[in-house]
């Protein structure tokens, strides 16, 4: 099965993951915004070590009027913008396209059947550090690892279209795999977006940091540990050692700023919703108060308040 596909934003994400399958030889078509016309003319950079590429003709678009229909369409906006795709997505949709929400949060993909209510939606959690290093530029700091599921239209055609997604990509040299409870994927990376996110532009530090030191560790394990309890309350079957092996994963990883903490810097609306608010309502309504979730969220709106920002 030979897909083609739609970036639908293409900054750090869309331009990491959209950028290796274009790379690798698929038809991939980029929907872009401030850097249309830098890439249109000068390509895509991306910086990954041994891995780096640069890819000279990029299909640039900056209206999805313009752009053909694709088999998959990755949307790796950031959820801030999540008020966009009604009208981002309508021209490049129909019955037989599959879109995926590559974002961090829970709640997006239900939130996008209301408008879409027969489009087949899926959802997918990267653990990756990147970030756009300029006009058509990505750096890609370290890991990857993509994880893919659908949330409803669940037939076997559809999820065998998901598992070509996986294969295109481990092609491409990219970790990917399947999983068919999205929820699941979902409360799973918001162990460690919750924890880290927040606190990186709470304390004004980054992953490194934090982990070196034991009071902020101890902090970080608490919220994990809370956002297992919720996601358990919620019907997701985590363990508490997970939070620990979270810790140590993150050990591992290059010094960082994770995204929320790249958009406080550049004075970019923060995920709080779709990382905060989302998590602590869903939890709520499964009798399980995510006290530390909510004040981190809290910090994070009196951080970036008309006052302050």
């Amino acid at each position: 099965m030979d897909l083609n596909y739609n970036i639908i934003g293409t900054g750090a994400l869309g331009g990491f993951y959209g950028g290796i399958l274009a790379h690798s030889g698929k038809q991939v078509n980029f929907l872009l915004h401030s850097d249309y016309d830098y890439v249109l003319e000068n390509g895509l950079q991306v910086d990954s070590g041994e891995n780096s590429f640069h890819i000279d003709k990029v299909n640039a678009y900056n209206d999805t009027n313009k752009m053909p229909k694709a088999d998959v369409v990755l949307v790796t906006l950031k959820t801030t913008n999540n008020h966009l795709l009604k009208s981002l997505l309508k021209p490049i949709v129909d019955k037989n396209t599959i879109v995926i929400l590559i974002q961090n949060g829970i709640y997006m993909e239900e939130r996008l059947s209301e408008d879409f209510p027969q489009l087949t939606i899926g959802g997918g959690s990267a653990f990756i550090c990147c970030y756009k290093a300029g006009p058509g530029h990505i750096h890609h700091v370290d890991y990857g690892s993509l994880t893919i599921g659908l949330h409803n239209n669940k037939s076997l055609e559809n999820i065998d279209i998901m598992k070509q997604v996986v294969s295109d990509f481990k092609l491409a040299g990219i970790q990917s795999n399947y999983d068919d409870n999205l929820f699941s994927i979902r409360w799973k990376k918001l162990i460690w977006n919750i924890a880290f996110n927040g606190i990186c532009v709470v304390l004004n530090t980054q992953t490194n940091k934090l982990m070196n030191n034991p009071s902020s560790r101890a902090m970080l394990k608490d919220i994990m540990l809370e956002v297992i309890s919720a996601a358990r309350a919620c019907g997701v079957p985590i363990e508490d050692e997970i939070a620990e092996k979270t810790l140590i994963h993150t050990d591992k990883m290059t010094p960082y700023a994770p995204s929320m903490k790249l958009d406080y810097d550049a004075k970019r609306p923060l995920e709080i919703e779709a990382i905060y608010d989302n998590a602590a309502s869903l939890a709520a309504k499964h009798g399980y108060d995510m006290k530390l979730t909510k004040m981190i969220a809290k910090e994070l709106r009196f951080l970036t308040s008309d006052e302050n920002y």
